[in-house]
This record gives C-alpha cells, structure tokens and sequence, in this order.
C-alpha cells in the first residue's frame, strides 16, 4: 500500500474525528445528559403548578402580563439569527474559514426557533387558546405575523440544515453501518438521498443550497423585524420606536455572534477539534462582536439622544427606572458589562485571545438577557395613567421554567451531537484542499517570475509537488 498525501492524510483525520462523538460516549456525556434531565424535568414541574394553579403562582398581573417567558422568547429568537443568517452571509461572501464553524451555527439556528416558539405558549395561562390565533387570528395584528414568519423560517432553517448535510449523511452510511443499530442505519440510508457525489448531485446541491442562502437572509431579518412589532406597533414608552425594528436585528445577529463563539468553544473543548476550530476562527467572530458592540452603541445613544431630547412625563419615567430606579442594576450591567468589557476586550490586543473573546461572547449573552429584560418589563412598567408604576418580581415557577428552557436547548444540542457530524466534513475537506492547491501555485508563480526566461516558459520547469498538481484527486471523484 503506498503512502498517502498530505491532503489525504488531513482528509482522513479530519473524517475520524467528526465522526468520533457519533460512535464513543464517554460517562461525561451521560452526566452531562442526566442532569440537563434533572433541570428540564423540574421546568416541567413548575408549568405543570402553573397550569394547575393559574399565572397567580407567577408575578404577572393585568399592567405587567408579560415577564420572563416573552424575555425569553425575543432573546432565543434573537440567537437563532446566530446559524442561518450568519452562515448564508458568510456563504455569500464565500468566507473560506467559515466552513468548520457553519454546521454548529445552523444547528443553533433550529433549536433556538424550537425553543424560543414555546415560551409564549408558556407565557398562555390556557395554552389550548393558540387554536383561536390559528383559526380567528385577525391578519391586522403583528401576533399573527409573527406567527406566520417564525414558522417560515423555522421550515427554511430546517432545509438550509438539511441540504449541506447531505453529503455527511452518506459518509455516515459509509463508515457507521457495521456495529450500528439497525434505526441509525436505516437513518442514514433514508436521509442521505442515495448521495454518491456524482457531477451531478454535487452541482445540484451547489444549486440548492445557493438558492436557499440567498431566499434565507431576508427571512431571517424580516423575522426578529416582526418580533419587534409586537412592541413597536402600541403608542407606550420606550417601544413607540420606529428605530425598533433595526435595534432588534442589530441586536439578535449580536446575540447569535456570542452563541456561535460559546459553542465554538464548549466543542472545540471536549470533541478536540482544535486543528479544526483555531484561534483565526475565535477572532474573525470577535472582529464581528466587536463591529456590532459599536452598532449597539451606536443605536442606544441615537436612541437616547433623539427621546431624551423631547422629553416628556413618559421618556423621563422610564429614563428614571433605567439610570437610577428598579431596573437600574441591569441597565448598568447591559451597558457596561454587555458592551463596554467585550469591546475593550476584542480591542486590546492582549486579551484578544480565545479566552478573552469567549470572556467577551458570555458577557454580550447575559448583557442581552438583561437587555431584553428591562425593554419587556421596562416598557410595561411605564404608567399610562396617574397612578403609581407597576412591580414585577418573577417567582420560583418563572425562574425554573427559564432554567428547564435553557436545559433543553442544551439537552437538544446534546442529542444532535450523537446523531450528526459537528463539522461539515465535505466542507472543511474540500476548503482545505483547495487551499492545498492555491498555496503553491502562489508559491511556483513567484518563483517563475524571477526566473530570466520568464514566467511563460518556466513553467515547464515547475518545482515540485507544483508540477503534479494536475494530477491532484479531488473530493468526490475525477482528476483536477
């Protein structure tokens, strides 16, 4: 058996790593697993006293009706902006060094959606009433539009997971069929559509997926656009904002940003995928942190200013509670450590290290948290009329189902890792091929051109491995 190439050898490493998680489980796993259970279970026994009892056992009254759970809701549908909108940018841009990263992104995508589309059913003291918005809903209101585009970009950010999938899944038929049980075997026999990587089925693919990545951006910004309305489209302070729409985009590609980057991390970590996801990785996101820790910046004081400027008993309530009342603490947290430390992190050049950006992206996720907060429960805070503001204080029932939310989106994302690659191997490979190739022909066109003959015919002359580059097998078959 002769020896194999450099590009071969990565290609080989690079298959048995991805698809290592899919066949070892170590007893971490199964901790890690049981007690995600533990909490999800205790979230469900808290919604089951609230669907026993009422929302009496929470701290929501008739002037704050919404608290946690819609908190919750903008901010899991902000990070879900983290895959399919990110991913089909850096696709459009064609980004080589994204291809490591996008698989983890889109899967951020899916289960943030599942996740976050549950919390206003949560948030229903009777969540049988969501029949009434599907059979009655009135096309006038921003619930039913928000209803309409969650579910269509849930439906695209499913398909736009599928199809780079595709060529994994056969790869998993391939190498996972001896010793697998016989529902994963039939899984990936079902699901990889009988791919070969054919010409044809590659350019196929290359088609669909471009046409989805160019439909998926303006779905995915039109859905946080949408979100925001709900607040947006009432004359109460703050939210009588024409600006919301971009705050809450701006915001949610923020989020979803620090998403990625913890991710990153937390596999990197444990699945040693360090020749794979590399510091370049964690500072080409940090670079994209820190350009919308400055558009955030840049939307709060424009905000600010234009409000604060026309003052009125309203603006200058809700200023009050945000600078020096209630909510102040939060407020304070959100813009210093949620925007000020992670920029000054990613800035600095000795903390823009993977530990500092990770620092940065935990920061910017519980800054965003609050931040969403203070504009669900701030804004409903706002007295209407003559009286005195309204109190909110979340109860033990709020606070586990917030908790058994989180741990099911980490329980989901848990159970996605033992049934798909992480990496989009076909992806990585043919980056990393391609690389393989450009390098020294850069390399060979430099040293042609300092040749006297000049670069035309000295290419006859070409250095080794240049002058065999033609001969170089490409992924999926066929010669260059």
């Amino acid at each position: 058996m002769g020896a194999i190439g450099p590009v071969e050898a990565f290609r080989r490493r690079l298959e048995e790593r991805a698809l290592a998680p899919l066949t070892r489980t170590g007893r971490g796993y199964y901790l890690l697993v049981g007690g995600l259970l533990l909490v999800v279970a205790w979230g469900l026994y808290a919604y089951t006293s609230q669907l026993r009892e009422g929302l009496v056992v929470t701290g929501m009254r008739d002037r704050i009706m919404w608290g946690l759970y819609i908190t919750l809701f903008v901010l899991f549908i902000g990070i879900s902006h983290a895959g399919t909108l990110i991913s089909a940018i850096l696709r459009v841009t064609n980004a080589g060094w994204r291809a490591p990263i996008t698989r983890m992104a889109e899967f951020i995508t899916v289960v943030a959606l599942m996740v976050g589309a549950l919390m206003p059913l949560v948030d229903l003291g009777r969540p049988d009433r969501i029949l009434n918005l599907l059979l009655y809903g009135r096309w006038q209101s921003p619930v039913v539009w928000d209803l309409l585009s969650i579910t269509t970009y849930l439906t695209g950010s499913v398909i736009y997971l599928y199809l780079p999938l595709i060529p994994d899944l056969a790869l998993c038929r391939d190498r996972l069929l001896q010793g697998a049980p016989r529902w994963r075997r039939r899984f990936f026999r079902v699901a990889s559509l009988g791919w070969r990587g054919t010409p044809r089925q590659r350019r196929l693919l290359g088609s669909a997926i471009g046409m989805m990545m160019v439909l998926i951006i303006p779905v995915a910004v039109s859905v946080h656009t949408v979100v925001s309305w709900i607040f947006a489209m009432t004359l109460r302070e703050p939210w009588d904002n024409p600006m919301f729409g971009a705050y809450f985009v701006a915001g949610a590609i923020f989020s979803g940003i620090a998403g990625i980057i913890l991710l990153m991390a937390l596999l990197r970590k444990i699945y040693r995928f360090e020749e794979y996801i590399t510091a370049r990785h964690f500072v080409n996101l940090g670079y994209m942190l820190g350009a919308f820790v400055l558009i955030m910046i840049y939307f709060n004081v424009s905000e600010y200013l234009t409000t604060g400027y026309k003052m009125n008993e309203e603006v200058a309530f809700h200023f009050r509670q945000l600078f020096a009342g209630e909510l102040a603490p939060l407020y304070w947290f959100y813009l210093l450590g949620g925007l000020l430390v992670p920029g000054l992190l990613i800035l600095l050049p000795a903390t823009r290290s993977v530990a500092g950006i990770v620092t940065a992206a935990v920061l910017v996720t519980l800054g965003m948290w609050a931040e969403r907060y203070f504009i669900v429960v701030g804004g409903l805070r706002v007295p209407l009329m003559p009286y005195e503001a309204a109190s909110y204080a979340p109860t033990w029932v709020e606070w586990s189902i917030m908790a058994g939310a989180f741990a099911g989106f980490g329980l989901i994302i848990a159970l996605f890792c033992k049934l798909f690659p992480l990496i989009a191997v076909w992806e990585v490979a043919e980056h990393h091929e391609e690389e393989a190739v450009r390098v020294p022909r850069r390399v060979a066109l430099a040293w042609a051109m300092t040749r006297p003959e000049g670069p035309e015919r000295a290419g006859a002359e070409w250095p080794e491995p240049v002058a065999n580059l033609e001969d170089t097998p490409v992924l999926g078959g066929g010669r260059r």
